[in-house]
């Protein structure tokens, strides 16, 4: 038997109601390709084979081992993270994180993404650097204007 994955996640029943897709990742495909095959349809099937109904047991019984509070939501947690690290890396803006977690508004994605203190350090020193960059050009321009373009040399770092 063989099993092929799809390209994208499809989202069937969404909050919202409304079906959606999202591209699957490399690494999210390497996993899922070294799970034993079964002979249900679903990727994680209930007992029988059938549609898993319930998630919450198996996701209580790792919450527990791993020590997390009662209250910890995994699901919604994992959501947290995975929009947090993305945010965090300043590669995904905050309009394509917002269709990979099918927020419908901005405004849900903000609080879903919080900013590690890493990023905001970089995001300070990128404003740090563009300042310098632009008082080294004023200084120039000073020197140009005070000594004449002939008599001033830019030196590079």
């Amino acid at each position: 038997m063989t099993w092929t994955l799809p390209r994208d996640i499809r989202i069937r029943e969404s909050k919202g109601g409304k079906a959606s897709s999202i591209p699957m990742n490399d690494a999210a495909r390497a996993h899922l390709e070294v799970q034993p095959l079964t002979e249900s349809p679903y990727v994680f099937p209930g007992r029988g084979g059938g549609r898993l109904q319930n998630i919450q047991p198996s996701l209580h019984r790792i919450r527990d081992r791993a020590g997390l509070p009662k209250d910890f939501r995994c699901l919604h947690g994992l959501r947290h993270v995975y929009a947090s690290m993305l945010a965090s890396s300043g590669k995904v803006d905050l309009y394509t994180l917002q269709k990979l977690l099918t927020h419908k508004s901005p405004a849900m994605t903000q609080r879903y993404a919080h900013l590690r203190d890493e990023a905001l350090k970089r995001a300070a020193d990128v404003a740090g650097d563009l300042f310098n960059e632009a008082a080294e050009d004023a200084a120039v321009r000073s020197a140009v204007a005070v000594n004449g373009a002939n008599n001033v040399v830019r030196l590079k770092k």
